[in-house]
């Protein structure tokens, strides 16, 4: 006999033939709902998981990992942009002019973030010139007055380029004819696509362009930084910007983008609570095949006391029981969901090969495909709460289960 015994009568209660059909139904019926929240858990956290990188990648690679600012303006920015480079981890530092705006064109209108910037030093920092759909960086010249556009802002828009928007600012200008807002017409020199949000609300223009609009002539806001890995801008940038003096301030990535990687991060947490209210559920439901089981063993459980088994190894008996079927749930869900999380890209491309169909249609979601990215952690924590939960499950079942008095349950033996 294997040794513990409550390890070897709780296993063999696991596979016995039960006189009560329903029970084994309920057993089989908790394994697999243990093994489906576990596999629809794993899947789903991976899915997130590769929207969150397709979304860092592709913002990213466009936005710089950092900005410097000086709230007065910087003339001599080269030595500035010189000294960061010096910095650690720091590649490239390109000047900027950025502000707000109201673009129109073909009674169309759309707020915008415009950026006033270098061509030939925006690619040191930024891949935006990788992305183009038409035209190129190079339409950037300054007093040329021209404009990029993202591709669903120019679609919204209406235009292509040569046609010409009318950019206006959050300002007045006071005449003897009356007031009107600061307005200035652009020629579309661009288009660029990089499949995430930039594409509806960015707007590029060169440097020189964005001081006048701004009424900063021959001076930049600050610098743009791309770091050697994303990942050490955080926490970093504010302190390179400490160094170069005062009125310098820095910020990273995680502040300037924040907020859409912060909602992506929430929905995540929030479908997993959702989720694992379905391992919730199969770990009620080992409650309910215990509680039949120990009723329908109280003569064996008498026996077993009879025999010399203390109450705590009668309690661990269906502990043993219950742990059991949660566990082997557990591990199934975790093995079908790793495996699918592994290739659901692929699968998905063959599913929409053999219907004809995209399931992410490229015109209307920023990416058009079902990215995965698995995570061992994301596994791990998943298994093991779904282990927790089963282990708990069974804590009351079995105490009632040593509760039961030998004397008393073969009464009518």
């Amino acid at each position: 006999m294997i040794k513990p015994v409550p390890l070897y009568i709780g296993l063999r209660y696991v596979a016995a033939r039960r006189r009560q059909q329903f029970i084994s139904f309920i057993n089989g019926f908790s394994l697999l709902g243990m093994a489906l929240g576990v596999f629809a858990l794993i899947v789903v956290t991976s899915v997130m998981n590769g929207f969150d990188r397709e979304l860092k990648t592709r913002i990213l690679s466009v936005v710089p990992h950092g900005f410097v600012e000086n709230k007065e303006g910087l003339e001599d920015w080269a030595a500035a942009a010189e000294s960061l480079r010096q910095q650690p981890h720091v590649l490239a530092a390109s000047p900027f002019v950025r502000g707000f705006a109201l673009l129109g064109a073909n009674n169309q209108s759309h707020g915008v973030e415009f950026q006033g910037v270098d061509p030939q030093a925006l690619r040191d920092v930024s891949s935006v010139g990788e992305h183009m759909l038409m035209g190129s960086l190079d339409g950037l010249q300054s007093r040329s007055y021209n404009i990029v556009l993202g591709r669903i802002l120019a679609r919204q828009l209406g235009v292509i380029p040569g046609d010409s928007v009318i950019l206006t600012l959050p300002e007045v200008t006071i005449t003897p004819a009356g007031i009107f807002p600061r307005t200035k017409r652009f020629t579309v020199a661009g288009i660029f696509s990089v499949g995430a949000q930039v594409d509806q609300n960015m707007a590029l223009m060169h440097l020189d362009d964005a001081a006048r609009l701004l009424r900063m002539p021959g001076k930049v806001q600050g610098l743009q930084l791309k770091f050697d890995d994303m990942n050490n801008a955080l926490g970093a940038v504010e302190g390179y910007a400490s160094a170069l003096g005062e009125g310098f301030t820095g910020e990273d990535w995680s502040r300037s983008q924040g907020s859409l990687f912060q909602a992506v991060k929430m929905e995540k947490t929030v479908v997993t609570l959702m989720l694992m209210i379905i391992v919730a559920v199969a770990a009620f439901n080992i409650v309910s095949a215990l509680v039949l089981m120990v009723a329908d063993k109280r003569s064996d459980i008498a026996v077993l006391r009879t025999l010399g088994l203390t109450s705590r190894q009668i309690m661990a008996v269906f502990v043993v029981q219950g742990s059991a079927i949660g566990i082997l749930g557990a591990v199934i869900g975790g093995l079908l969901g790793t495996l699918i999380a592994l290739n659901l890209t692929d699968l998905v491309s063959w599913i929409e090969q053999v219907v004809g169909a995209k399931i992410f249609d490229p015109r209307v979601f920023f990416v058009s495909f079902l990215p995965s990215e698995f995570r061992a952690a994301d596994a791990v924590l998943v298994l093991s709460a779904a282990i927790i939960m089963s282990l708990l499950a069974t804590l009351f079942p079995a105490w009632r289960a040593a509760q039961i008095a030998p004397a008393e349950a073969l009464r009518y033996e």
